[in-house]
């Protein structure tokens, strides 16, 4: 059933942020706890797991500034919980907050960030040290060992080698903190205020910390994150300080300014508990989130017990049954990503109303509100893979973005947790136009189209993605010229896409006026194409191609790419596509050529090796570079063009050699969740080629047997059978007992509940699903004519 509130009149990374410049088993321990609501899972049945204990948080965490393999920290947070925690390697502000490399360890702290490109905010951090009061944070960083360290989305652990335990637990806005000190040693604990304005106050008799930071860019004024601390333990001494000099002030119960924190002394030996949460809103709401959250649980493995039971009954969402022990670490490893943004960034008052201080005008307002995400990475398949499993929360957030773009005058396009612009497209309209083929209705598509209108024809005052850079020329030419625009064959491609998704939009809902407006821009994408060259290239306003092309070269007309990644970017015209390049055989040809060319790269504008094209060397498949975006969906593009076998063998290659659970475990920036939504839904067995439209395209699942438990309350199953390594290929299907050669499945099938049954082969079934019926939506196979 749609999630209908609204119902129409008319119804029938950062180009500033992101990269600038350049880039085995992870020990696990097993969690004694029983769980209750595991039963349906026949996986974690077999392998006496909960799912909580197949995620290894710290996936992903082995990377640096010329390489990523991840981009990633050991996130212990709830899904989607506004707060997270974890250790810190790094140097306050530093965006490599957590490397696998480091051997030591400056503090825990409460953090937001999205990627190691981008600053965090909201950030505070509490350190334990032993024998002597050090509050510097390089002087009082502790070695560890990852043999001492456990890693789970319920769950840290880590012990120093000076004796010291840390763990933590997480609440929704807040989290649990236990700290171990060893006997025959004088104890202390720092409480960190990062960078920026901060303030503390202590209550010793009440074994209470309370205080707020201010830390993070471009925030409205009024901004503040509230947090309070509650101890188990006396207090011993207390004193303030701040990280600029170092200074101390013993017995002092309060202070503000730059960095201001607080150390306490405990006895000797203690074990000392603390519940920590914090409110954008006010130090009342701080301290009710810490009641509501946090209040009943009498010791950390209370809170710790609650959380896997929120996270199995997460994770339990899908469910997984014959692959290896490594197949489902990597799958629920990757799901945990997943389900981290966008962040919740509301909280719940009193009476038990929704409300939120908002980042965009400053002011608290009723409802939801999500943050922490770039929309040019996440529109592609974690927002689809959202509106299939959460549609409640989807709804809400298509309502939230709506009333953002009231509160700033922009549709958000990167919200880190404000509005900052980065990179390309405008690709909110992706959002609201999947939502509502996917019967997600809880907005007003007028509103929406008015809103993209003036997103579309006026650029903004943040990054190039805050309106459309380079609009009058688009509107003018029919594409962005370069090198008027820098990236502006990336920019004209993604136009072209979110001009389709508002034509698709307006289409659905009766807005002809819209419809035909964008409906004349949707193949503006041919206007880039060179057929002299068989690639988009850059061309100038007096409508000349850029000399001397070569389609290995990065940069220039395209963002954080080259030629080979972006002349696939007609996600909704592939048949179109196809045609410019010569039809069915010169398409699956060039297909071919990605992964065969030479594995070669020419810096080009970047002007020196980018992590990204480090990551695309490495793996090794020719001009394949899945580490980014651009060409995710690539492998999809097969079954379009009659050869669907090719797409089921490339994305099982792909899953094979580009992930697995341990710190190594993706091939280049996870990026907010998108990178892990790839895996996800390409290990159940499709994935999202085109959002705006109601379909998923299909690939080669990973497991014998997916089980997705529907909000609905229905259940669909994708049952492959013979399926292991080498069963690759889709010899027959069903659907529901009846005979299926569709090259996708429609979100509304799969929400009505039933089973997929696909007999796989070691062989390629070059016959089945071949003809063009068969093939996934292309608008060229519409009525619209340009």
């Amino acid at each position: 059933m749609p999630i209908s509130v609204f119902t129409p009149k008319s119804s029938s990374r950062l180009s500033a942020i992101k990269r600038p410049v350049l880039m085995m088993a992870t020990r696990t321990a097993a969690l004694a706890m029983a769980c209750s609501i595991i039963s349906y899972s026949a996986a974690a049945q077999h392998h006496k797991k909960q799912l909580v204990d197949y995620v290894n948080t710290l996936q992903g965490t082995n990377s640096s500034f010329k390489l990523t393999h991840g981009n990633t920290y050991p996130t212990t947070a709830l899904p989607f919980g506004m707060h997270t925690w974890t250790p810190q390697t790094g140097k306050n502000g530093d965006g490599w907050k957590y490397q696998y490399t480091k051997n030591t360890i400056r503090g825990f702290q409460q953090a937001h960030q999205c990627s190691s490109w981008t600053n965090d905010y909201a950030v505070f951090s509490f350190m334990p040290v032993i024998d002597s009061l050090v509050v510097n944070e390089d002087r009082r960083a502790t070695k560890f060992s990852h043999d001492h360290e456990v890693a789970k989305p319920n769950y840290y652990s880590v012990t120093f080698d000076n004796g010291i335990q840390t763990e933590l637990s997480p609440s929704t806005r807040g989290a649990h903190l236990r700290f171990s000190f060893p006997k025959g040693h004088a104890a202390y604990l720092i409480l960190d205020g990062y960078t920026g304005l901060s303030g503390v106050k202590i209550d010793p008799d009440g074994k209470t910390l309370t205080g707020f930071v201010n830390n993070g860019r471009g925030f409205q004024k009024g901004w503040k994150s509230y947090f309070i601390a509650k101890l188990d333990q006396p207090i011993l001494s207390y004193g303030t300080w701040e990280n600029h000099h170092d200074t101390k002030q013993a017995g002092q119960k309060k202070a503000t300014g730059e960095g201001v924190g607080a150390y306490l002394q405990f006895a000797p030996g203690t074990t000392v508990q603390i519940k920590v949460a914090s409110s954008y809103i006010s130090a009342e709401q701080a301290a009710l989130n810490l009641k509501r959250e946090l209040g009943p649980d009498k010791n950390l493995e209370a809170t710790r017990k609650k959380a896997a039971s929120v996270w199995n009954k997460h994770l339990g969402i899908i469910t997984m049954e014959g692959g290896t022990q490594e197949d489902l670490k990597t799958f629920y490893s990757c799901y945990f990503r997943a389900s981290l943004f966008s962040r919740k960034f509301y909280e719940i008052d009193a009476s038990g109303r929704p409300y939120y201080f908002s980042p965009y005008d400053g002011k608290i307002h009723y409802g939801y509100i999500f943050t922490d995400t770039g929309f040019w990475d996440t529109f592609r398949a974690q927002f689809p893979l959202n509106a299939l499993l959460y549609p409640r929360q989807e709804g809400r957030y298509m309502v939230e973005l709506l009333e953002a773009q009231k509160q700033c005058g922009w549709l958000p396009s990167w919200s880190f947790p404000n509005e900052q612009g980065s990179m390309l497209g405008n690709h909110a309209i992706s959002l609201l136009a999947d939502a509502w083929a996917k019967g997600i209705h809880s907005f007003d598509p007028k509103q929406a189209l008015d809103a993209y209108y003036h997103e579309a024809n006026n650029k903004g005052p943040w990054g190039p993605a805050n309106g459309r850079d380079g609009y009058k020329y688009y509107n003018k030419l029919g594409y962005v010229p370069y090198p008027e625009v820098r990236e502006a064959t990336a920019k004209t491609l993604e136009y072209a896409y979110d001009d389709f998704c508002a034509y698709t939009l307006a289409k659905a809902t009766g807005q002809t006026k819209y419809e035909k407006i964008f409906g004349s821009k949707i193949f503006n994408y041919k206007n880039v194409f060179n057929p002299l060259t068989g690639f988009m290239q850059g061309r100038n306003a007096k409508g000349e191609w850029s000399k001397n092309f070569d389609p290995i070269e990065w940069g220039g007309p395209f963002t954080e790419g080259n030629g080979w990644h972006w002349v696939w970017s007609v996600f909704h015209d592939i048949k179109g596509l196809i045609h410019l390049i010569g039809g069915d055989e010169a398409f699956t040809a060039k297909l071919d050529s990605v992964f065969t060319v030479k594995n070669d790269v020419k810096v080009g504008t970047y002007g020196g090796m980018i992590h990204e094209m480090t990551e695309m060397v490495q793996a090794n498949m020719g001009q394949y570079a899945h580490g980014n975006q651009p060409i995710q969906h690539m492998a999809y593009l097969y079954d379009y063009a009659g050869q669907p076998w090719k797409t089921q063998q490339h994305v099982r290659e792909i899953m094979r050699r580009m992930y697995n659970s341990t710190e190594n475990g993706y091939p280049g920036d996870e990026d907010q969740g998108q990178t892990s939504s790839w895996y996800v839904l390409s290990a159940m067995g499709f994935y999202s080629v085109c959002p705006g439209t109601n379909e998923y395209v299909i690939g080669s699942p990973l497991f014998q047997k997916t089980t997705l438990h529907l909000e609905n309350g229905k259940t669909f199953q994708i049952i492959a059978k013979n399926n292991d390594a080498q069963h690759v290929y889709i010899e027959n299907a069903t659907l529901n007992g009846k005979p299926f050669t569709k090259n996708y499945i429609t979100n509304q099938q799969i929400m009505k509940g039933g089973k997929l049954v696909l007999e796989m082969s070691t062989t390629p079934n070059k016959k089945r699903a071949t003809s063009e019926q068969d093939r996934p939506f292309s608008v060229s196979n519409t009525a619209i004519v340009q």
